[in-house]
């Protein structure tokens, strides 16, 4: 009887532990998808205030998004982590906060995405992973306001891959493989936005070509008897 009880015992902590940790990880959760949704509303409020205030979208638009940025990057880089899972954040807060305003997300998508990968750069992030970040945050802020999600996409891969170019070629490598995933199903967004350097040789990665039917040849024909 006391084995037996020794062992209900146990299978009930575990079970306590099991709830306990499943609860934990829940609040957690809760508790990023609350911090992700506060950083859209700051970077969304901060931009469309300014730039409104401005009066002149097109001319101090670039500047605000440098800013914001920048302000991203330096809160993480203070904080010592967080900039991967920020970047899409902002980077949606940014193009909703625009798009508050009437501005031209596709222009915006590209200055974001540029400026984010140059900000990780500074300081020693993972670039092709916020530029990853980044993208998805412009598509799914593109999509909820209803842009034209191509357009905005193909802007946002450019500048992120021309922001790379700036840092090294390893790192246009990789910003490139991971926004294959980014672009989400999109080829030729990446087709069209991948660019060409001087070489020649383009930094797209390689697809695999479906190999060709092989064509059946006709009957020989019989020679005529003289």
């Amino acid at each position: 009887m006391a084995e037996e009880k020794e062992i209900k015992t146990t299978e009930e902590g575990l079970h306590k532990a099991g709830t306990a940790v499943k609860e934990g990880i829940v609040n957690s959760l809760k508790g990023i998808n609350e911090i992700e949704s506060e950083i859209v509303s700051l970077a969304r409020n901060t931009v469309s205030n300014t730039l409104q205030a401005s009066g002149d979208v097109a001319k101090v638009g670039i500047g605000v998004i440098t800013d914001v940025i920048k302000g991203a990057v330096l809160a993480t880089e203070e904080v010592g982590t967080g900039l991967i899972m920020g970047a899409k954040s902002v980077a949606k807060g940014i193009i909703l906060g625009v798009s508050d305003v009437g501005g031209d997300l596709v222009t915006v998508a590209g200055q974001t995405a540029s400026a984010a990968v140059k900000g990780a750069a500074d300081v020693g992030a993972d670039v092709a992973m916020v530029g990853r970040r980044t993208v998805d945050g412009v598509i799914e802020a593109t999509k909820e306001v209803g842009g034209n999600v191509e357009k905005v996409a193909t802007s946002a891969v450019t500048g992120a891959i021309d922001a790379a170019g700036t840092v090294g070629k390893t790192a246009t490598r990789a910003v490139t493989d991971v926004l294959v995933g980014a672009a989400g199903g999109l080829k030729e967004v990446l087709n069209s936005a991948v660019p060409k350097p001087s070489g020649g040789e383009s930094v797209q990665p390689a697809l695999e070509k479906t190999p060709e039917p092989e064509k059946e040849k006709a009957p020989a024909k019989a020679k005529k008897s003289a």
